[in-house]
């Protein structure tokens, strides 16, 4: 996700403790459908404070959520021999930057956990942001 406060006003944040952020995304897990969350292979789920930008990359750069490691739909037989777990990052203070209530907060981790799992099955920025969850 970039840049989700482009040409939006800032009127404050809300401030949430690490604890209450963390059992914001372990709730938010915990809504996946069981069906789906059988099919989460080798992830690990982290929260972290901020995405910090890479060489090359817009220092500005504001990322909510983001999903590292090899989609399902892009392994092989061979894919986790050797290989790390999935990670997928949850960047606590610009969620909380972006919104102004508990229930903001709450709502925007759900979005995001959901968003970048669903990368871990191979689903793209454009299809997610067409079903409303970008």
């Amino acid at each position: 996700m970039s840049d989700p406060l482009a040409g939006m006003p800032h009127f404050g944040r809300y401030e949430m403790s690490l604890s209450d952020f963390e059992n914001a995304v372990d709730d938010a897990v915990a809504q996946i459908p069981p069906d789906l969350a059988a099919s989460i292979e080798n992830v690990a789920i982290v929260v972290e404070e901020r995405y910090l930008p890479r060489p090359g990359e817009d220092p500005h750069l504001v990322l909510l959520g983001l999903y590292q490691g090899v989609p399902l739909t892009e392994r092989t037989e061979w894919s986790s021999i050797g290989h790390l777990p999935d990670k997928i990052s949850i960047y606590r203070q610009a969620i909380l930057d972006l919104c102004r209530s508990r229930e903001e907060v709450v709502d925007q981790v759900l979005i995001t956990v959901v968003h970048e799992i669903a990368h871990h099955f191979g689903i793209d920025d454009r299809t997610l942001h067409e079903l409303g969850w970008g």
